[in-house]
């Protein structure tokens, strides 16, 4: 008899009651995301799979969940673990606790440092994990053509790792201008994955520009900010995966179309969540007590949150507690507050003896910081007179706004303007493919001294740095050369908080309770500064990122992302 027999066989006769299933759930009530019902039963368990519900069952193993509300365990439909400064594993530790079982990412953050080498890294962290790591394969590494990346990934380097099996299709189609204007190579690499989920990434795109996005497969979209471009999304088929990140906060703005209606067609994302913030207010289980609160049915909450998640990414075994269905499940005390007290991944009780079973993971990407060293009067800002335009920042937001300023102007340079919150912001490439660096201007960080820097620069992932003055610029940037990447903060010539991130620049080699604890004294740091962000770092790495509009600067200058061309002043 095959093992697959085997398992069919004990699962139908533990359903049937005919033997003792090895792991009961008792005493709860399941949240059953059909009716809305909350319905008292046992949970009977086979293995990785759920075998008896609605009804009184034996087990191996017993445990009490009296007063407790059984639900699916939770689906991050669109996530970067690099984003979270932590490897995989570490990313699983943290997460899987707050009832999160299925992670969908995409690793283009260390595919543009090392390429496809970065894709496996990822893979065989996923093989590892306690929860279901899937991953869709990074489309646009470079994102475009206006920045310089440390790798490329064209069609043939992605479709050796097609059928790994914890991919499940193709990442957020970020190029978008290149996918209207037909480029050969967007073209490839749409073609072969149209029978698999292609995500998408279309901010503020409507009309026939998203029918002819749409028409190229894509189906869904995280990047929708605000009600008019939600409906008009989810009447043309395109599945809105709602975000709330560490920068990115778009739930309060969508919350009104969480409906049990539009449920089977919306799903929850964090695409960017820091171990401080899931310290603090959680992860998927924020999403959904946050949503209730704003006003959302309960239903429609969880639905998406689970098996809608599910369906729209074709994961046909998960979502619901039910016979048959994959063994996530979430332990909480009640439907508002969500508040996870136990949580089942593929059947096995989440605890610490889990995570200790899954062996090591190497770390890649050492000294993969190459910048060369800079001095402050790198960071001069050259131009034709006082009049330019700042990058402005809005808080809780990737999208930027256009302000035009005049600034201090003397023997060719502007400066900065303090009291119109004018500072500068620089990118400096660090791939050593070239020694690229451009400075501009950006508006809204509060800040009145010092600097703060990343080597976390979306997507390529150049260093760039905000700053008042350039000494305090250099000493970061160069800072961040000593330390394999991270974040520093510099004030008077000198840094005064950092966090290394040697792993590609992106993650820690650290335990995210280390990460979490540093960076507690890393923002107190910034707001010494005069920051007034509430996530300034991320917020600093997502100046450089040029599919995001208006207004964006990358190693090679300031960007006008509506024009998709290069600002010249």
């Amino acid at each position: 008899m095959s093992d697959a027999v085997a398992f069919l066989s004990r699962a139908i006769e533990q359903g049937q009651g005919l033997a003792k299933a090895d792991i009961v759930l008792k005493g709860g009530r399941i949240f059953d995301l059909v009716s809305g019902d909350l319905v008292s039963s046992d949970v009977a368990i086979c293995a990785d799979r759920i075998v008896g519900t609605l009804g009184d069952y034996s087990g191996v193993r017993e445990i009490d969940v009296k007063g407790k509300i059984i639900v699916p365990g939770f689906i991050d439909t669109h996530c970067h673990v690099e984003s979270s400064l932590i490897s995989p594993l570490e990313f699983d530790r943290c997460v899987l606790r707050h009832g999160v079982t299925t992670a969908i990412c995409d690793p283009h953050e260390i595919g543009n440092v090392m390429g496809q080498a970065g894709l496996r890294y990822f893979l065989d962290g996923a093989m590892r994990t306690a929860m279901d790591l899937r991953v869709q394969l990074s489309s646009c590494v470079p994102a475009t053509n206006l920045e310089t990346s440390g790798a490329r990934l064209e069609v043939g380097d992605l479709l050796p790792l097609a059928d790994h099996p914890k991919v499940l299709g193709l990442a957020e189609f970020m190029n978008f201008p290149g996918l209207l204007a037909r480029h050969p190579s967007c073209l490839a690499k749409l073609a072969a994955f149209q029978t698999r989920p292609i995500d998408g990434h279309s901010p503020l795109l409507k009309g026939f520009a998203l029918n002819g996005y749409l028409s190229a497969g894509v189906r869904t979209d995280h990047e929708v900010t605000n009600l008019p471009e939600a409906r008009e999304k989810l009447m043309k088929g395109m599945q809105v995966l709602i975000r709330e990140g560490s920068v990115c906060k778009d739930l309060h703005a969508l919350a009104p179309v969480i409906t049990e209606r539009n449920s089977p067609y919306i799903a929850f994302c964090t695409d960017d969540r820091n171990p401080l913030d899931i310290a603090e207010e959680g992860h998927l289980d924020f999403l959904i007590r946050t949503a209730i609160g704003l006003g959302a049915p309960p239903l429609a909450a969880y639905r998406a949150a689970t098996i809608s998640a599910a369906r729209i990414f074709s994961l046909r075994d998960r979502g619901l507690v039910a016979p048959g269905w994959r063994a996530d499940l979430a332990v909480i005390d009640d439907l508002e507050h969500c508040a996870v007290s136990m949580v089942l991944a593929a059947g096995r009780v989440v605890d610490d003896a889990l995570f200790a079973a899954r062996g090591a993971l190497p770390a890649v990407g050492r000294e993969s910081v190459k910048a060369r060293r800079v001095e402050p009067k790198d960071f001069a800002a050259r131009g034709q007179g006082p009049s330019t335009q700042a990058i402005g920042v809005i808080p809780g937001k990737i999208i930027t706004d256009r302000v035009p300023v005049t600034l201090p102007f003397k023997n060719g340079e502007r400066r900065v303007d303090l009291d119109q919150d004018v500072v500068k912001v620089s990118v400096v490439a660090r791939h050593g493919v070239n020694d690229n660096m451009a400075t501009a201007f950006v508006k809204g960080f509060g800040m009145k001294r010092g600097a703060i820097a990343s080597s976390v620069g979306h997507d390529s992932h150049n260093l760039c740095v905000v700053g008042t003055n350039e000494a305090d610029m250099a000493a970061a940037i160069n800072r961040l050369r000593e330390i394999e990447g991270g974040f520093a903060v510099a004030e008077d010539g000198k840094v005064v908080a950092e966090l290394p991130l040697p792993v590609a620049g992106l993650m820690s080699l650290a335990s995210f309770e280390k990460v979490r604890e540093t960076l507690i004294p890393l923002r107190a740091a910034a707001n010494s500064l005069g920051v007034t962000l509430a996530e300034p770092f991320l917020q600093v790495a997502f100046l450089p990122l040029p599919v995001i509009p208006h207004l964006k600067l990358t190693d090679m200058g300031l960007v006008d992302v509506d024009r998709f061309e290069f600002v010249r002043d």
